[in-house]
């Protein structure tokens, strides 16, 4: 297979799409402005071809803040797109076109993975796509776009997950997650007080959830925002660690960018060596797959928001850029099988 990845920085598709020649899945980058427009012309130039979108910034080498990114996959691919719908209240009513789809491009956990595009509500989604993916073995990486928007074969859909089921027929995928956080001494604690709807934490062991913050890192109610780039939440998920960034201050307690519940057992996380772990994971790939086909990538906002910071951004893409063809998302929000994780990179590596 081969990936091919156009941009234009002035959102001008015809640029973006220049050289894309019979391509078997896209996936369209846009920004808010033109995404309804980029959706509808990307239909025209490629009738029929799997296709999902979303709202978000692209890169490749370099990064595409404010246009339009296109990865598309060719030579070697059998793929299909959809939609679930209604994922606030009943994604699993749609949940046939998933196993139809599925069941269509067939392939096995050696070859087939799952990419998705998220408007929310990630947490129920991810469960619910995982009810077809684990029966079949099939992996998933993807993320949440901007504005509560994907679109899915030429058509736009708020409240809805848009996925590609996409089969390699040269070799293998396999999915990564890459966590640049570390705990931070023993600190746990027990979530309770929480609001599931509006990702709320009210207390942990029992006192206000922002004053215990406050007091380990000693900071301010105006600082809480900038510091959880550098020491988020971790919530524990068996042998692994899912982020949990906080978004804002309300009262006394925290609101997250994804779900706690009560008896939740958090631990406090402080950023590590991230130059040292994301070269590892350069390494790991490359020790997995001395030939790589292409490398499709889900980065957080919040990681290029730090990695811009500290005048890292450039030097990690070129970094990826060892692996050869590297193309990925910013998104809001990281989905790694069924797990939905902030602060994260998940990517998928085609041989």
């Amino acid at each position: 297979m081969r990936q091919f990845f156009g941009k234009s920085q002035h959102g001008d598709l015809a640029e973006a799409v220049r050289g894309l020649n019979n391509p078997q899945f896209i996936m369209l980058l846009s920004n808010g402005a033109q995404f309804e427009a980029h959706v509808k012309a990307l239909e025209r130039l490629y009738p029929g071809v799997p296709s999902i979108g979303c709202i978000g910034m692209s890169y490749d080498t370099c990064m595409v803040e404010e246009g339009v990114g296109i990865v598309a996959f060719l030579d070697g691919v059998s793929a299909a797109a959809n939609v679930l719908e209604r994922v606030s209240v009943m994604p699993v009513k749609y949940i046939k076109r998933l196993e139809n789809d599925v069941h269509t491009v067939g392939g096995t956990s050696e070859d087939t993975v799952c990419i998705d595009f998220c408007s929310g509500n990630d947490a129920c989604v991810l469960t619910t796509i995982n009810t077809v993916l684990k029966r079949n073995g099939i992996s998933l990486v993807g993320g949440t776009g901007d504005a509560g928007k994907v679109s899915a074969n030429g058509k736009i859909y708020e409240d809805a997950v848009a996925y590609g089921i996409v089969r390699n027929l040269g070799g293998r995928v396999k999915t990564y997650k890459e966590n640049i956080y570390r705990q931070l001494k023993n600190y746990r604690f027990i979530a309770s007080d929480t609001d599931k709807a509006n990702y709320i934490i009210g207390s942990l062991n029992g006192q206000p959830a922002k004053q215990v913050y406050e007091k380990i890192l000693h900071v301010t109610d105006q600082e809480i925002l900038t510091q959880t780039f550098q020491n988020p939440f971790g919530k524990l998920n068996g042998d692994d660690v899912c982020i949990v960034s906080i978004k804002e201050v309300k009262g006394d307690s925290l609101a997250c960018f994804r779900q706690v519940n009560d008896s939740d057992v958090l631990i406090m996380l402080q950023l590590g060596d991230y130059e040292a772990i994301t070269k590892q994971t350069v390494h790991n790939i490359c020790r997995d797959f001395p030939r790589r086909s292409a490398v499709f990538s889900v980065n957080c906002l919040f990681r290029y928001k730090l990695f811009t910071e500290r005048g890292y951004m450039d030097d990690y893409l070129q970094g990826m850029a060892a692996l050869g063809s590297h193309a990925g998302l910013v998104g809001y929000g990281e989905h790694y099988n069924n797990r939905f994780v902030n602060q994260s990179m998940t990517c998928v590596v085609f041989e």
